[in-house]
């Protein structure tokens, strides 16, 4: 969880998982990396089983937006922080940064709204041939009809943000949200989105033992500062990081899932670091699906494992990345498993 307040997401999450049936003498630790908090999760659990302190645990992220949005506003703050233009910029609103990265770095609006259609198209597509079924775990809920009061129980089942017939058209008639002369939208944006997911991790030789089918090897992960008024930016240089602790190259990847939390920022990403496009996202991404903050990295993950599995023996790397909020960027290279036989669920639809 990224907003709220701290001592509550804490302890929300340890009812979380009382509640999902885990026995009081399991224990669990909350953190807060912004939009790279759920990566960060499964980059400790992967570091902490190979210190050895245990041997299976579960990286997993949640937010909901909807409810807690509103502490995404400032509170009071250090005077001393408007004396250094670094740490007022961690202060700038991210649709803000957004329409610094495009003006900075030269990204159009066109290919900014173009980036947001092949979004929403490759999210409809993988939901309409089944892409998510078996990463996805259907919520049992209740909505309340605001003018009567009544409550119905429902069943949410897919992502519902995906939105099939976005089109450049569409997007163009779309007012800049953050700025009057801008170039960021409410559709080449990520959305306000509620999810939660979760990645379970465990020692090789427990998992054979267990007989549980292994999707990804955990491989490297890495985490970069850059400008806080340009934070967008961080995949460009934590990816190479990342590549770099791996041994392996940008062409060593065959498939890339990098976090759409704004068009201008994705668009620069990939073309910096020139990536094939059909290799990035190619089941669409946050403008899409969503981007609730503290699961992000976490459903990435399950998105990126269950993609390369289809894929088999021709793809052997991938490698999640995201932007994270007052300037840093984190990534991971994740190997294909040797094995899957059982569909494992990691999480629930937003």
């Amino acid at each position: 969880m990224v907003l709220g307040p701290a001592s509550r997401k804490t302890r929300d999450c340890r009812m979380a998982a009382l509640e999902a049936g885990f026995p009081e003498t399991v224990p669990i630790r909350s953190l807060n990396r912004q939009c790279g908090s759920g990566l960060q999760a499964i980059a400790d659990v992967a570091a902490c089983i190979k210190a050895g302190f245990y041997d299976i645990g579960i990286g997993a992220g949640v937010e909901s937006m909807t409810s807690d949005y509103k502490y995404a506003r400032m509170g009071p703050v250090n005077p001393k922080a408007y004396t250094n233009q670094n740490a007022k910029d961690c202060l700038l609103p991210m649709g803000l940064m957004s329409e610094n990265v495009a003006s900075i770095y030269g990204i159009s609006r066109e290919d900014q709204d173009a980036s947001a259609a092949l979004s929403h198209r490759r999210a409809s597509s993988a939901w309409s041939c089944g892409k998510f079924n078996s990463e996805v775990v259907p919520v049992h809920t209740k909505i309340v009809d605001a003018s009567t009061g009544r409550e119905e129980a429902v069943v949410v089942r897919t992502d519902d943000g995906v939105r099939p017939n976005t089109n450049m058209t569409g997007l163009s008639k779309l007012k800049s949200a953050f700025k009057n002369d801008g170039s960021t939208t409410a559709g080449n944006s990520s959305q306000v989105s509620d999810g939660a997911s979760a990645v379970l991790l465990m020692k090789r030789s427990v998992a054979v033992e267990r007989g549980i089918p292994i999707l990804g090897i955990f491989r490297s992960f890495a985490v970069v500062g850059v400008g806080p008024a340009v934070n967008g930016i961080g995949p460009v240089y934590a990816i190479p990081k990342a590549l770099k602790q791996a041994g392996l190259q940008l062409e060593d990847i065959s498939l890339f899932e990098i976090n759409e939390a704004f068009a201008s920022q994705y668009v620069y990403c990939c073309k910096e670091l020139g990536l094939d496009i059909e290799k990035v996202n190619v089941n669409g991404g946050a403008m899409a699906l969503g981007h609730p903050l503290g699961a992000t990295g976490t459903r990435c993950a399950a998105t990126l494992l269950y993609e390369m599995q289809r894929r088999g023996k021709s793809c052997k790397y991938g490698v999640i990345s995201m932007c994270i909020g007052s300037g840093m960027g984190a990534a991971a290279v994740l190997e294909r498993g040797p094995m899957i036989n059982t569909p494992l669920h990691h999480r629930v639809s937003a």
